[in-house]
């Protein structure tokens, strides 16, 4: 009878260590490393040159949910829209596409292979400039997500017009967001110089790049000071570097062009190329 008892006993607590187990990994977001972000592994010494070698020892490892957390952060600090950040490599669809198009991609893909080698350099940046429509900004976007998913760099993503406009209507805004331009790992301005159309006396629509002076000076300020310490931009424009320099600032202008001159395409007007349009 006893022994049946202990039995007994011994199911029951055991099923209270199971649920406590329960209760306890419950109050945790990650059972794994139990939110403390890693653990410690067992790895042995393959080196046999090493004194240690054939040994065990442990060694910390970051959780996965260590870089998930890092990388919830850096979406959510760059500003980028639920939309785009589904935007990729994968689904920018090249088949069939004109051969621009298929450059357009191979750029993108090569700057992020290349990136490690050149984040350092004068000529870090990257810029798809010409016809709307043509995926400038999906490819930026997507370059984007990887660099932030992948490499763990920071970005903040500044859409030209309604970037200035929301800076325009709220001035105690200005200085902080300054400091984050300047400062971000990434900068993608997106529309620079957005071109809206206008009417001439005459009947004839022309189409305006859009740049206050007031605008020009603070994003001048951001890009030399990026260009000085050698932070990349992505920029995707309407305008050609040769229009930025004639048409809106020269200084600012030719700064884009150093920064990118060795990652650009341009791709010239042509509705055909215009996804929006199909």
């Amino acid at each position: 009878m006893q022994e049946v008892l202990a039995k007994a006993q011994a199911k029951y607590q055991a099923l209270l260590d199971e649920e406590a187990a329960s209760i306890n990994d419950k109050q945790y977001e990650c059972t794994k490393c139990k939110d403390v972000g890693g653990l410690f592994e067992m790895k042995v010494d393959e080196d046999e040159t090493s004194i240690t070698y054939g040994k065990s020892f442990q060694i910390w490892v970051d959780c996965e949910c260590e870089k998930n957390r890092i990388v919830s952060k850096l979406m959510k600090a760059s500003e980028i829209t639920e939309e785009f950040k589904a935007m990729t490599f994968d689904n920018f669809f090249t088949n069939g596409a004109p051969k621009v198009v298929q450059d357009m991609h191979l750029l993108a893909t090569k700057y992020y292979a290349d990136f490690e080698q050149i984040q350092k350099s004068k000529q870090n940046s990257i810029a798809y400039l010409g016809q709307p429509g043509s995926g400038k900004t999906h490819l930026l976007i997507a370059l984007a997500n990887l660099m932030m998913t992948e490499k763990h760099k920071s970005v903040l993503y500044f859409p030209f017009v309604e970037g200035f406009d929301d800076l325009r209507s709220d001035f105690e805004k200005l200085e902080a967001k300054m400091i984050r331009m300047k400062q971000v790992d990434i900068l993608f301005i997106d529309d620079l110089f957005k071109p809206v159309t206008k009417q001439m006396k005459d009947g004839e629509r022309i189409k305006v790049p859009q740049g206050s002076e007031w605008e020009i000076k603070q994003l001048y300020s951001v890009v030399n000071y990026r260009y000085m310490n050698h932070k990349p931009v992505f920029i995707s424009s309407e305008l050609t570097f040769d229009e930025m320099i004639v048409q809106m600032d020269e200084g600012l202008g030719t700064r884009f062009y150093q920064m990118c001159k060795q990652f650009f395409i341009h791709i010239d007007k042509d509705l055909g190329l215009n996804y929006r349009l199909k």
